[in-house]
Formats: structure tokens, C-alpha cells, sequence
């Protein structure tokens, strides 16, 4: 791709990601897309042939701009599976208002809006990824609840950890960061980890 291109998919990308920010929770179209980036409307379905594909991009685009990887890298290195549930739940939770405008968008347009919820499950996909690889560690290290399942405990993460609970806390009763993670860390090990002896 050259870097024209590239140039023209990013500033779509960075668009499409103000625009849900700054929407209402209505639909946004590829043409308030290309007029607000000041691309044609053929070239953005150059880019994207589909929303659908458009909104996915975007979601991920804030991955690459905020470099989950590196967030992730701690959890990802950690050796026992308890550090690597807390470094797991540390990465996202600190990931969240990067993502938040975005994410708040398409929570509330995927009830109405197919590609929009096409673009939600994609990224929760990928969270349900990261929960999964952190619940696996805790079962190698025996360290997962008893009768609990893997499936059962990478749900109950997924709950814990989500964006509308990260909203309730920090934006409706106004936890500081700091306090919401440490009690989502400390809440997510009594529910999912065998207690210590």
C-alpha cells in the first residue's frame, strides 16, 4: 500500500472513530464519513467495501494507535497465572478510556444496527482472548475456583471487567482509575481464583 494510501485509510479510520465520539448513539454513514474526512465517498469504499468492515477497522485502529501489544506485554510475559490475571485486568482497564467514546457508541447503536454490532462482537472477541488466556493460566497453576469451569470463569471476567461496570463506577459515582482497578483486580481474584490455604 503506498503511503498515499495509507495516509487516506488512516485519516479515514481517525474520522470514522471522531465521529462515533462525538454521535448520539445514530447511525454514522460512509458518506458523513468521507464529507467530514474530505475523501470521496468512492475512494473511503476503496478502502472499505462495507461498513461493517469500515467500523471494525476503526475499532481495531485504536489498538494499533494506542499499542495494545505493548499494554498487553506484561500480562502476556507474566509466568504465573495470578500476575498474569492482575496484568491482564491492569492493561484493560487502563485501555478503557482510550477506547470508551468508541465503544459507547457502539454499545448503543448495536441494538439497532447490524454492521455497528459486527463491529462490538469483533472487539469483544478479542477481550474474550485475552480472558481466556489469563483464566488458562490460572487452571495450569490449579488456581481456578473449584467447580468452576474455564468457560464459566472467562464469563464471569468478562462481566467483572466490562466497559458498562468501568462506566458506572468511574463516570456515575466517580472512583478514580486507580481505585476501580484495584477493586476489579481484587474482585476478579476472590471470584475466579482458589483462595490461598
Amino acid at each position: 500500500m503506498s503511503s498515499e494510501n495509507q495516509n487516506s485509510r488512516s485519516k479515514i479510520l481517525k474520522t470514522t472513530c471522531q465521529l462515533l465520539e462525538a454521535g448520539d448513539g445514530n447511525k454514522v454513514r460512509m458518506s458523513d464519513i468521507a464529507k467530514a474526512s474530505g475523501i470521496s465517498r468512492q475512494a473511503v469504499y476503496l478502502h472499505f467495501p462495507s461498513r461493517s468492515e469500515l467500523l471494525i477497522a476503526a475499532a481495531r485502529y485504536i489498538d494499533e494507535t494506542e499499542n495494545i501489544d505493548l499494554r498487553l506485554a506484561k500480562s502476556r510475559n507474566s509466568e504465573r497465572g495470578v500476575d498474569r490475571l492482575e496484568a491482564f485486568i491492569e492493561a484493560w482497564a487502563n485501555y478503557i478510556p482510550s477506547v470508551y467514546g468508541v465503544a459507547k457508541a457502539l454499545m448503543v447503536m448495536k441494538e439497532h444496527d447490524v454492521e455497528a454490532k459486527a463491529a462490538w462482537d469483533d472487539r469483544m472477541r478479542a477481550l474474550r482472548h485475552g480472558c481466556q488466556a489469563a483464566v488458562n493460566g490460572l487452571a495450569k497453576d490449579r488456581m481456578l475456583q473449584s467447580g468452576m469451569t474455564k468457560k464459566e470463569a472467562v464469563d464471569l471476567l468478562m462481566v467483572v471487567i466490562s466497559i458498562r461496570n468501568w462506566e458506572e463506577l468511574t463516570k456515575e459515582y466517580g472512583w478514580s482509575q486507580k481505585r476501580y482497578m484495584s477493586f476489579i483486580q481484587r474482585i476478579a481474584r476472590k471470584a475466579i481464583t482458589e483462595p490461598s490455604p
